[in-house]
């Protein structure tokens, strides 16, 4: 049975597919129209699976959405407007996005023409799958932190031998930790739904303990009065504070800029005092977060966790969670955001329609687009003008390109498949050497055109990563963020950030043969096991996905040389 996962009516709009139990491709729409977090039909992505699949959409069994339109209509907008007057304007005011919930069957029917089974999953219950069955835990707690999905923001779960039971939904919009989160993104003048990592990185130069002006609290105390513990498993936004529960994009009330200041333009100055407002922000989700894990541990006495979700992303969240030891062991799932819903709502609709049929992954990311030599060659030849091909022959390309990261040059590196989800972790990435400090500046002032506070991510050989790291397991994903051993610091300053953690990728044979080929060669050149491993993009823009993607923005963009397959190539002056 071939199952199509999308995930539309969203940001990060997306497909995966499932054939008979295995996951076999998963993309992101942003990755080919260039929109970050694009809300655009996903339609792309959806024949590239299909492509890389060898398949039509004829050979298609069941379509899985990954949202309940009808429960999103009734449960977010209907009983809102009915408890709150004020949900009743806003419902008005959304007629427009109603009426697309109303027809996604259509939309999609008529899109790509199919006349199959077209299944609709909760957008939370996509989020505990998603993580869930790819982990390969036996028993786990499993936890969906988003910022609101039909209504519920957050989901608790326990699993069991493929079983998923839900224990607790009672977190209800507008008490989400997401949302919040992302207003106050908007209000220190980032994007919300897109910038929320900058948030984090900015939170550790700042002191949540540091007075409000002209007021007698702390930035924290005030924080754990608009994000309230109401029970051990539910929160309470103060409604006092916010705006987001009656319009959409004004996010915060006239009460928090009145206590905080005016909104920050994205142009203005970043002074002490944004940054203790966001060190407060990441402190009180903290709090929150590792006080409702306590409490599940104790109550269901599980010792592994799954988490997804956007908040998910927050890997300063996942290493406090790691830290605490409150767990044995942590899956987070890479393509966390709602990009992952089309994996959950794929796997949803296969263990329906196929609750016998064990599903399989390979991988857990290396799922998009892929191009052979070939292709790669057939690219390369419209470039010729502008490219040099550098002859590699006396060398192989781990042995040529180690040296050239030795002499600190930054290499733009694209092999196999796409990453799916927002990290890059070895196939679409720009590489350098992780000393000295100063090249994380250049990287970021250079090269990304990135704020400078913006810390840097280790790789590193799995077998190495203890004596670098406070680190007890895998973390394939650069999703969690550990302790970088004071004796090591100095060899991998380019990749510390300030509170001096790391969001390492610890990468083995299995996971990634060539990126581990590359990593072997520098460790036996240097007795460093560890790149500094980013993105493939600059600042704002999706990560490359095609050989087209990669050379253009290696030609514009100061990177200094270009392996693109079994290709090595340098600007032509």
């Amino acid at each position: 049975m071939k199952i199509l996962g999308i995930n539309i009516c969203s940001h990060d709009t997306s497909a995966a597919l499932i054939v008979n139990g295995k996951l076999i491709c998963a993309t992101e729409e942003e990755r080919f129209n260039k929109k970050k977090h694009t809300k655009d039909f996903p339609i792309n992505s959806i024949k590239e699976c299909l492509k890389i699949s060898s398949n039509s959409i004829k050979d298609i069994d069941c379509i899985a959405v990954s949202t309940d339109p009808i429960r999103q209509i009734r449960k977010f907008w209907l009983e809102g407007a009915i408890k709150h007057e004020y949900r009743l304007e806003m419902m008005l005011k959304e007629s427009e996005a109603i009426k697309n919930y109303y027809e996604i069957e259509k939309k999609i029917k008529n899109e790509l023409n199919f006349k199959k089974k077209i299944k609709f999953y909760q957008h939370h219950k996509n989020h505990l799958a998603s993580c869930y069955y790819p982990s390969n835990f036996k028993k786990s707690l499993v936890v969906s932190y988003d910022g609101v999905g039909e209504g519920e923001t957050a989901l608790f779960a326990v699993a069991n031998n493929g079983k998923l039971k839900v224990v607790h939904d009672k977190n209800l919009f507008p008490n989400s930790l997401g949302l919040i989160y992302a207003g106050v993104t908007a209000y220190l003048g980032w994007r919300y739904n897109c910038d929320e990592g900058i948030i984090m990185g900015l939170a550790s130069y700042g002191n949540p303990k540091n007075k409000v002006p002209k007021t007698n609290k702390t930035y924290i105390e005030i924080f754990r009065k608009i994000i309230k513990n109401k029970n051990h498993l539910d929160i309470q936004i103060n409604k006092d504070w916010i705006t987001f529960h009656k319009e959409r994009n004004t996010w915060l009330s006239q009460k928090f800029i009145k206590v905080f200041g005016k909104r920050r333009n994205y142009s203005n100055k970043l002074t002490q005092h944004h940054k203790d407002i966001a060190a407060a922000l990441q402190l009180r989700l903290e709090e929150i977060v590792l006080s409702q894990l306590r409490y599940l541990k104790k109550k269901f006495k599980v010792s592994k966790i799954c988490l997804a979700g956007g908040v998910a992303l927050n890997c300063s969240m996942n290493g406090k969670i790691a830290k605490s030891k409150i767990f044995d062991e942590i899956f987070v799932q890479p393509a966390s955001g709602d990009a992952g819903l089309a994996i959950g709502a794929a796997i949803n609709c296969s263990k329906e329609l196929q609750p016998k049929k064990k599903l399989i992954f390979k991988t857990n990311c290396y799922l998009g687009s892929r191009y052979s030599n070939l292709q790669i060659k057939k690219v390369l030849n419209k470039f010729k003008n502008k490219l040099k091909l550098i002859n590699h022959f006396k060398k192989d390309i781990y042995d040529f390109t180690s040296d050239l990261l030795i002499k600190k040059k930054i290499i733009g590196w694209f092999q196999g498949p796409a990453e799916f989800g927002p990290r890059a972790l070895g196939n679409r990435s720009i590489l350098s050497s992780p000393k000295p400090y100063q090249i994380k500046n250049h990287i970021n002032n250079k090269v990304k055109f990135r704020e400078n506070f913006r810390p840097f991510a280790p790789a590193i050989l799995h077998e190495y990563a203890q004596n670098y790291f406070n680190i007890k397991q895998k973390s394939e994903y650069m999703l969690i963020a550990f302790d970088v051993k004071k004796k090591m610091k100095q060899e991998i300053s380019a990749t510390v950030h300030i509170d001096n953690t790391c969001r390492v990728q610890t990468v083995t044979k299995d996971s990634n043969n060539k990126f581990y080929n590359l990593l072997k060669k520098m460790y036996d050149k240097t007795k460093n096991p560890v790149l500094l491993n980013t993105s493939f993009n600059i600042k704002g823009q999706p990560i490359v996905n095609s050989p087209e993607d990669a050379i253009m923005c290696f030609l514009k963009y100061k990177i200094d040389f270009l392996i693109i397959g079994d290709y090595i190539l340098q600007k032509k002056s």
